[in-house]
């Protein structure tokens, strides 16, 4: 793995400070049923970090010192922490909306079988990872027999109401680019996925979130391997609008990795860049049951300029 945070941190992007805290967003741990070739978080198989049963308590109990409207909970895939379906349930209970970021392929891996239940009898949200409606694509990108597995997942999720107007069961699917290009216009992407998953699959959906790819982690690694990754900065460079500023996903999220640990975002914390209460401290979970992040700067590096590129990208897609 080649590191990528070496070539991002000499940096001209613009200062930025935290809105008020409303997502928690919570890696439950590293652990992975798959490995994609576009991952910024280095997810698989053979991870071993998770979150332990006692952090798993206090994500609970800042919910409710915080008023957090909504726990966005994160993997690897995040159903394999065993405490997932105790922190999902009882944030649900604490009129929580909760988000699962879901792969699809978790849904029929052993010990699994009513995952798909569990998370409509406690009105879940679930965000599911589909970058391609193209088999081939898909399959490329993730690994053999994904696509199958993932529409099957869909068809599961369906049938228990998922994406149909009205159900109260939100299904949103995720695009990401095959490779170092910016996501078409996410409007445009969506109807076009809706009228092919309908037509070849009779699969409903409610939103596409189109995301660009991080220059970190393993989608970073295999650019520097290419000798792409300067071709790659450059393209997020001359993408960026200022305009997308003002709603990047870290002014109101805080990200929260296995152990504890606060980031701005999901990508600093692959990148090990601690959000700090001050200068020489770095923040934890705990602090948040009785601290505020309002108005504290953020930790900005040159991947940055892919949450303002163009339409802009976030956990929830485009900006604009």
């Amino acid at each position: 793995m080649r590191p990528t945070l070496p070539l991002l941190l000499n940096t001209d992007f613009p200062a930025i400070k935290r809105h008020t805290l409303e997502t928690l967003q919570v890696n439950l741990g590293y652990k992975c049923n798959q490995t994609c070739l576009h991952c910024h978080v280095n997810a698989g198989p053979n991870r071993t970090e998770m979150m332990s049963p006692d952090m798993v308590d206090v994500v609970l109990q800042v919910l409710q010192a915080q008023g957090i409207q909504t726990l966005d909970l994160t993997g690897g895939a995040p159903e394999l922490n065993p405490d997932f379906r105790r922190l999902a349930a009882s944030a649900r209970a604490l009129g929580v909306r909760v988000i699962d970021r879901c792969n699809l392929t978790i849904l029929s891996e052993p010990g699994q079988e009513d995952l798909a239940q569990f998370l409509a009898e406690n009105g879940i949200e679930v965000t599911a990872s589909l970058p391609c409606y193209s088999p081939a694509n898909v399959d490329r990108q993730r690994g053999d027999d994904v696509f199958e597995r993932s529409i099957a997942g869909l068809k599961q999720l369906n049938a228990l109401g998922y994406g149909h107007d009205g159900s109260g069961l939100v299904l949103n699917l995720v695009y990401n680019p095959q490779g170092p290009s910016l996501p078409p216009p996410q409007e445009a992407l969506q109807a076009d996925y809706k009228r092919e998953l309908m037509q070849h699959f009779g699969i409903r959906f409610n939103q596409l979130f189109a995301l660009t790819n991080m220059p970190v982690q393993r989608f970073g690694s295999t650019l520097v391997s290419k000798g792409t990754f300067a071709t790659y900065m450059a393209l997020l460079k001359q993408s960026y609008r200022p305009e997308n500023l003002e709603t990047v996903m870290c002014r109101n999220t805080v990200s929260v990795d296995w152990q504890g640990d606060l980031y701005d975002c999901d990508f600093n914390q692959m990148l090990g860049l601690r959000l700090n209460l001050n200068e020489d401290r770095p923040a934890h979970l705990k602090d948040l049951l009785d601290a505020s992040l309002t108005g504290l700067p953020i930790r900005i590096a040159d991947h940055c300029y892919g949450c303002t590129a163009g339409q802009g990208s976030s956990c929830g897609g485009a900006l604009v």
